[in-house]
């Protein structure tokens, strides 16, 4: 089936994500169960405003529980989740295991094809289904949507499955990351926006672009929603001098030069960052991933011995490796070494033209680390922000 629920501006057609189909399948089962009647579309309104009305295939109806699936739409998106069956049973009883999720009398749970987190540094608890937290909301408004309407007040259990996931996981980064044993169900916004990667760069170009035309000489850049929410909610700054880069580093850096800006200073997390400091200007994992090796030889040169190199070496994600070096007692100098590193690379890519600088930061530690410069230009920003606003008033 192909669906129609938009286009990027650049014509790509959109999808939908993993958790609109969770979200999606769990309420069209629990309408099921509640009422004894069998639909064959479900509505569903996302995070991002966009209704979605999607067919419901592989109907199961029992005593005990209804199951159904959602086939994943990925758009023009290159997904290899795309077409996949995402399933929901649910059962007029409440899960009573360590790994469920829970609210109110709702659990969740995952099932087949669902991956399993298996080491610590994720949002999950070691043990618990690979169902990120915003599709987990989505799954239970959608199910407490159908309890108010049809009134009732008893216990649902509900169980995610994507039986082909099993084998889609093996084509993904979830293995490297501890996942074991499927996908995961992920979804910021619940739709799916392709972009092409000359979409992309483009996009980099014209919101600095704006910028430097609405009298702006620097701006922040970050790679994506965490960054931003960092800097909005953490850092209480300006989004409206914001500009998202994705992976494209180094595009960002090359833009500001043609744009003639005189500043950019960079915040992002540290399992992107990081790469900034072994020269990486596009931090997409299939370009490169050395943030194991960065955490571990400045790890080093701080003093750690070999088996704590080792263990770092070792790991699968940057709050592991951090934890690691915290517990040494060597994670300020870590960082500040890291800092100096990323600062040579940034200020060799931009040759000189502008201030460039970097905040990095963790959902842990919040900031870890600053270049030299990072304060300066963090107050320039912010003052060319206020005299803008004492013109316009």
């Amino acid at each position: 089936m192909v669906y129609e629920i938009g286009r990027t501006k650049s014509g790509l057609r959109m999808g939908f994500t993993t958790g609109s189909c969770a979200a999606a399948a769990a309420k069209a089962a629990t309408y099921m169960l509640l009422s004894g009647e069998t639909i064959q579309q479900v509505k569903l309104m996302t995070p991002k405003g966009i209704e979605l009305y999607l067919d419901v295939e592989k109907i199961r109806q029992t005593e005990k529980f209804v199951e159904c699936a959602i086939r994943k739409y990925s758009g023009d998106d290159p997904d290899v989740t795309n077409g996949l069956l995402v399933f929901a049973r649910v059962k007029k009883e409440r899960q009573t295991t360590d790994t469920a999720f829970y609210e109110g009398n709702l659990s969740l749970e995952g099932g087949v094809g669902v991956g399993r987190i298996t080491h610590p540094g994720l949002e999950q608890k070691v043990g618990q289904a690979a169902i990120n937290q915003i599709p987990r909301k989505m799954i239970f408004d959608a199910v407490q949507e159908i309890c108010l309407q049809k009134e009732y007040q008893g216990e649902l259990s509900v169980e995610i499955s994507i039986p082909e996931g099993v084998d889609a996981a093996k084509k993904t980064f979830n293995p490297r990351l501890g996942i074991r044993g499927g996908i995961s169900v992920l979804g910021t916004s619940g739709i799916v926006e392709p972009m092409s990667e000359k979409a992309l760069t483009d996009t980099i170009y014209l919101e600095m672009k704006m910028i430097r035309s609405s009298g702006y000489e620097r701006c922040y850049i970050v790679p994506g929603n965490y960054g931003m929410d960092f800097l909005t909610e953490q850092l209480e700054l300006d989004a409206e001098l914001t500009v998202k880069c994705s992976n494209y580093v180094g595009e960002a850096i090359e833009d500001a030069r043609l744009l003639g800006m005189k500043g950019i200073l960079l915040i992002g997390h540290v399992g992107k960052w990081i790469k900034l400091a072994a020269g990486v200007m596009n931090t997409h994992s299939r370009q490169a991933d050395c943030r194991m090796e960065v955490l571990a030889v400045h790890a080093a040169m701080q003093g750690a011995d070999r088996e704590s190199v080792c263990r770092i070496m070792q790991c699968l994600n940057t709050t592991e490796a951090l934890k690691i070096i915290r517990q040494l007692g060597i994670l300020e100098p870590v960082m500040a070494s890291v800092m100096d590193r990323i600062d040579f690379y940034l200020s060799g890519r931009a040759g000189g033209e502008f201030e460039i600088g970097a905040i990095m930061f963790s959902n842990e530690d919040g900031i870890l680390g600053k270049t030299p410069n990072a304060e300066q230009l963090l107050e320039q920003i912010q003052n060319e922000r206020k005299q803008k606003w004492r013109k316009g008033n």
